[in-house]
């Protein structure tokens, strides 16, 4: 393992005021929207207008902890923009700083019944994009910059009524669609993914881990062993008055085939939350830091800052599938 002192204390210095400028870039971003739309409950209050067209949905506040709610029946678009640091023995320079991106459409179908004793089918396509990550090479020290897309996972899980639990379960995909090698699995996956938590009028809190087996190499890649890993995503949210919301959304990653030492990544964070009328539909704005307290020791994520930008949007499908309504 290389100390930190063993790097100059200027290159030091020059790391963190090039990642200090990227955060603030992210904070400014997710303060203008913020600002743009402090006015707007004075605005509708003097001026009626028609009612806004998700409207079915209550309040600013009620729509942002539904969306703190993997389980509810909110359609939105789920945007991350992040920034993060990587480092590892296999560094022994400043850390390597990239960005990515995470596109990622909630779509709750309805099943069958209606209101609280609705049955859904979650589903969250995950499409995450690169830009400019560092990419280690055989030799220490050694990074190529890269961009690109990563491998898309689609969870598709069932959802029974269940009051004020949080019950999710079913299979989840993914998809090799990644464009360089060190972007993906290079595999076919699949495995169970589930949904475990709790909510009350003022806060909502659990897991939502999903588990990859590899059932086979992408055609172009010739064998690839097959993968067994496991991503967990952990939540909690306390609802605040004016619709703003503090918790935490981090994501823990394992991967059994990796070699000892490099089988976790355990980030801890503080997101912090505000819901907003624009344009007559709710848009929810997050901001928050990550820090990995485990993480790999060749080389992985360290430090993350991360925007999400969720606007609401009109359901593609209204009426239970099966009926029931």
């Amino acid at each position: 393992m290389v100390s930190v002192e063993s790097r100059s204390a200027p290159s030091r210095t020059a790391a963190g005021l090039r990642f200090a400028n990227s955060a603030l870039t992210l904070l400014l971003v997710a303060a203008l929207p913020l600002v743009a739309g402090a006015h707007e409950p004075d605005k509708m209050a003097h001026e009626p207008t028609a009612a806004p067209p998700h409207s079915e949905h209550g309040s600013a506040a009620e729509v942002g902890a539904k969306l703190s709610d993997p389980t509810s029946n909110v359609w939105a678009m789920f945007t991350q923009f992040g920034i993060t640091t990587s480092d590892g023995d296999f560094n022994t320079k400043d850390p390597e700083i990239g960005g990515n991106m995470i596109f990622q459409p909630i779509m709750p179908i309805p099943l069958f019944g209606e209101g609280a004793d609705q049955w859904k089918l979650i589903t969250r396509p995950t499409v995450p994009l690169l830009f400019s990550n560092s990419v280690p090479r055989k030799v220490p020290n050694r990074f190529k910059q890269q961009s690109g897309i990563g491998d898309i996972t689609l969870p598709l899980l069932v959802n029974p009524p269940a009051g004020h639990w949080l019950l999710g379960l079913g299979p989840n995909f993914l998809f090799p669609s990644s464009s360089q090698k060190a972007f993906g699995r290079q595999q076919w996956a699949m495995g169970p993914s589930g949904i475990v938590g709790y909510k009350t009028k003022d806060w909502v809190a659990g897991v939502f881990p999903q588990y990859y087996f590899g059932i086979g190499s992408r055609g172009d890649q010739g064998s690839t062993p097959d993968a067994s890993f496991m991503n967990l995503l952990y939540f909690g949210f306390y609802n605040l008055p004016q619709a703003w919301q503090v918790g935490f959304n981090p994501t823990i990653t394992y991967d059994n085939k990796a070699s000892d030492g490099n089988k976790w990544n355990v980030p801890i964070g503080l997101v912090v939350a505000k819901t907003t009328m624009m344009g007559g539909r709710p848009w929810k704005f997050q901001f928050g830091f990550e820090y990995s307290v485990v993480s790999q020791d060749d080389y992985g994520t360290r430090f993350q800052v991360k925007l999400n930008i969720i606007p609401v949007i009109a359901p593609l499908i209204k009426n239970a599938i099966f009926g029931g309504n």
